[in-house]
């Protein structure tokens, strides 16, 4: 995919893009960044590029989290990591019958009207395909670092809509038109 122009912001999945997943983590003190994250992080605060953050967190409503423990692992992010420009946050559960739970793009227009920017100027990064699917319906450019726990047709359906790339740092290189590591992409 090519012709894109330079994005103003970034939009990233918390739990497996910018962090490691750990199911329904609560406690601030298990946050540790992916690899990667940090370089492509300050890549993007160097160009002027803005940040931030659009995650499903239904363990509220399955009531194995509360929004106070959600609130302080995000804070943990924003101290190691950020800070972010904004986060958009659904602690709805599946069946909520919500518009922000991705694959629905609720959360990235949230995020992307709070930026007061328009869809089109926004790259949205995640790993797995509900991240992809949301930027996508939302209007953005979206690019797909896979993990471990990225289904095999989440990788093919991606790179029919979107793109892939093999880590965080490849992913915004790869946005911002660049190339400054060995990480590839697909």
């Amino acid at each position: 995919m090519t012709g894109f122009a330079a994005p103003r912001a970034v939009l990233f999945d918390r739990d497996g893009t910018l962090i490691r997943d750990v199911p329904y983590n609560g406690d601030p003190a298990l946050v540790q960044p992916m690899p990667t994250v940090e370089q492509a992080l300050a890549l993007l605060r160097r160009r002027g590029v803005r940040t931030g953050v659009v995650t499903n967190q239904s363990g509220v409503a399955r009531g194995l989290l509360s929004s106070g423990d959600v609130a302080a692992v995000n804070t943990r992010v924003d101290d190691l990591l950020g800070p972010f420009d904004v986060w958009a946050v659904c602690e709805h559960g599946p069946d909520d019958g919500c518009d922000c739970r991705k694959p629905l793009p609720g959360l990235v227009h949230r995020a992307t009207r709070r930026l007061g920017l328009e869809p089109h100027d926004v790259v949205v990064i995640g790993d797995i395909g509900s991240d992809v699917a949301a930027g996508v319906a939302a209007g953005c450019r979206a690019v797909l670092v896979p993990t471990p726990v990225t289904r095999r047709e989440e990788i093919a359906d991606a790179v029919e809509v979107a793109e892939v790339a093999d880590t965080i740092a490849a992913a915004v290189e790869l946005v911002l038109g660049v190339a400054l590591t060995s990480g590839g992409r697909r």
